[in-house]
């Protein structure tokens, strides 16, 4: 008895065993069966090229099977629809594979900018992450340089100074596969399809011509005009003349100077415009540039208020140096200075009091009381500093020595004296009155008061 039960164990053990063979058996052929199906067709999704591929006659939107994504390299393994071709394309080249229905479906919303490319207008023109002017910069344009049009955006206006450009916000790829947002106003668009470049957007020859002189324009640093009166005529203010007063643009450190005495401001370079004949904005920044020659232009400032102010800008000669200018006139005020310091340094006036020069330009001055408030504020201690900034007409210059600017501690102006070295002491004779044409003194005051002080 003991036997058949063993016996009947055994076939139960023997029945389990060959159905755990058999599942086995099953789950290796469709392994199988699965693996000779994928080396059948190899396809892991279908995508949409972004850029074309010419020379093997894929336009953007293509769609075209892919087999393989390499992370390594960074690349597609796809085939050329109708041939056995297969080829290595970049990641960025083509959208995320998907099944053949989503790809058709990715495939309408770059439908409107289908096989439209653009070419830049100008250098370092920003692409930024959103479509927004003042957005976080991802790539810098070069002049020339072509672009993938991809889609229009609903972004930001892009204003010049009050007025908005006129354009598009698009969604651009470059050529090494770097994405962002791009104002359409420096793209100029043309079409490529497989027969070649259909040219609609291209400039003109003219046009290139302009954009070569706005591009000479900006290489330089253009300085205030009325430099150019003070340099032929030798009379240097160096209140008005510095070599940081100027308009420049520095386009390899994307900058922008506007700097005068009354103004000072700078902005991110983002490109020019064209806005009219002889006529360019700087992208986003509230400036107009007016061409009047290869030396002369008006740059158009737009203050906080929206009020426009043209300002005359002018280059100099090659050996014109602000900076060695504005040294030169002020050695010449302190050797005219020696000069009287030489001449003498103690004077007295029984009427005006006893000055006396120091050889640093500073003075003192006691028992003034008769010049004030008439010449000299109430305000103004005895001492103070002197400079020789003004010049002399024609006219005036053979009867006085020059022009001395007393500024008294005290004080916030200057009390300006034509002076005269004569035998036996130093006239000054008060300018109060007096008509000046920029630093030259043009005129005695009216009824002018004249000091004479006897040397001590």
């Amino acid at each position: 008895m003991s036997l058949k039960i063993n016996d009947f164990f055994t076939v139960i053990c023997y029945a389990v065993h060959m159905t755990h063979l058999y599942r086995r058996f099953m789950f290796c052929l469709l392994i199988a069966a699965s693996f000779t199906l994928m080396s059948c067709s190899g396809i892991k999704g279908y995508g949409m090229l972004l850029w074309g591929l010419p020379e093997k006659g894929l336009q953007d939107g293509d769609i075209v099977p892919v087999y393989i994504r390499s992370n390594i390299s960074h690349v597609y393994v796809i085939s050329v629809p109708e041939t056995k071709e297969r080829l290595e394309i970049p990641l960025w080249q083509l959208t995320d594979p998907q099944s053949y229905r989503k790809t058709k479906k990715t495939a309408l919303r770059y439908a409107e900018c289908i096989h439209q490319y653009a070419s830049i207008k100008i250098d370092g023109l920003p692409v930024r992450a959103d479509p927004v002017n003042t957005a976080k910069q991802v790539y810098r344009l070069r002049k020339g340089e072509t672009v993938k049009l991809l889609y229009k955006g609903k972004g930001q206006t892009v204003m010049a100074g009050k007025m908005p450009l006129e354009g598009d916000w698009m969604r651009i790829l470059t050529h090494d596969g770097t994405q962002g947002w791009c104002f359409s106003y420096n793209l100029s668009q043309f079409e490529i399809k497989k027969g070649g470049v259909v040219n609609d957007g291209q400039q003109s020859s003219e046009q290139e011509e302009k954009d070569t002189i706005i591009e000479g324009i900006l290489s330089k640093t253009w300085y205030p005009d009325y430099y150019r009166s003070m340099i032929d005529n030798k009379r240097i203010d160096t209140s008005l003349m510095n070599a940081s007063y100027c308009f420049a643009v520095d386009a390899e450190n994307s900058k922008v100077t506007l700097n005068l005495p009354n103004i000072h401001e700078s902005w991110p370079y983002a490109g020019t415009t064209k806005t009219g004949d002889a006529e360019y904005t700087l992208t986003g920044i509230p400036v107009k540039i007016t061409v009047k020659s290869d030396s002369f232009i008006v740059v158009t400032y737009f203050d906080q208020n929206g009020k426009p102010l043209d300002l005359n800008f002018i280059t100099l000669g090659e050996n014109e140096d602000v900076t060695e200018l504005v040294a030169a006139e002020k050695d010449r005020r302190v050797q005219e200075y020696k000069k009287l310091y030489a001449f003498g340094s103690d004077f007295k006036s029984s009427n005006y009091g006893q000055l006396s020069l120091k050889e640093d330009q500073s003075f003192s001055w006691k028992n003034y009381k008769l010049l004030v408030p008439s010449v000299i504020d109430p305000s103004a201690k005895s001492g103070g500093t002197i400079d020789i900034k003004y010049y002399l007409s024609d006219t005036l210059s053979s009867s006085y020595d020059g022009v001395l600017s007393f500024r008294f501690d005290g004080m916030n102006t200057d009390v300006n004296f034509l002076y005269k070295q004569e035998p036996g002491g130093l006239r000054l004779e008060d300018l109060t009155g007096a008509s000046y044409n920029g630093n030259t003194v043009t005129t005695r005051g009216y009824s002018p008061l004249v000091l004479f002080f006897e040397k001590d």
